[in-house]
């Protein structure tokens, strides 16, 4: 983002009390929804070693390598997209992750097709020997958190269909945070009978 566009911005969302969709909002580019069809196409990620990160993301959870350029920088895909995860050492090689309380991301969320899929990644955490930091059910969601090698969150997850997800009297999505059954999720891959590449 250029300079003049971040204070403009920044200007803007103070006239507005820092609501740029509050109630004296006025139809302008900034409140006009985004395209539908508008998806985040990649994330990018800064890591300190990049033969560990590729031993998790391409080793455990099976994303393919699509580009690499030597130790320092990757670009990882599933179903042959060019790139869903880049990975660099640009300035991060041998750091330190930020300390608890920092800003910054809070966890990447990767979407898998069914359940059964999410039950393989499931298993190959656990072939792994990668621990959980939780694992919920959110009504709409199962799904599963973990760390990368770098402390990055990494959430692993599957959307039930829409017309599961719950809803109030109203009609508003009435997500929750409850404890997921990994025992029916584990279950779930044998029923599927998934062959790995």
């Amino acid at each position: 983002m250029q300079h003049s566009t971040l204070f403009a911005t920044e200007a803007v969302y103070a006239g507005r009390g820092g609501d740029p969709t509050g109630p004296d909002a006025e139809e302008s580019p900034m409140t006009t929804p985004i395209d539908p069809q508008t998806r985040i196409g990649h994330v990018h990620l800064r890591v300190a070693d990049l033969d560990r990160a590729l031993g998790f993301y391409c080793g455990v959870l099976g994303f393919t390598l699509m580009q690499r350029y030597g130790r320092e920088a990757a670009f990882v895909s599933a179903g042959g997209y060019h790139h869903h995860i880049g990975l660099n050492t640009w300035d991060s090689a041998d750091g330190s992750p930020p300390p608890p309380g920092s800003t910054g991301l809070y966890h990447v969320a990767i979407l898998y097709p069914t359940r059964a899929a999410l039950a393989d990644a499931l298993a190959r955490l656990d072939a792994a020997g990668i621990p959980l930091t939780g694992a919920s059910d959110h009504g709409v969601s199962e799904a599963l958190y973990l760390d990368d090698p770098d402390h990055n969150g990494v959430e692993l997850y599957r959307d039930r269909p829409e017309a599961e997800w719950p809803r109030d009297e109203a009609g508003a999505l009435r997500m929750a945070t409850r404890r997921l059954d990994l025992a029916s999720l584990r279950a779930e891959l044998t029923r599927a009978q998934i062959t790995r590449p």
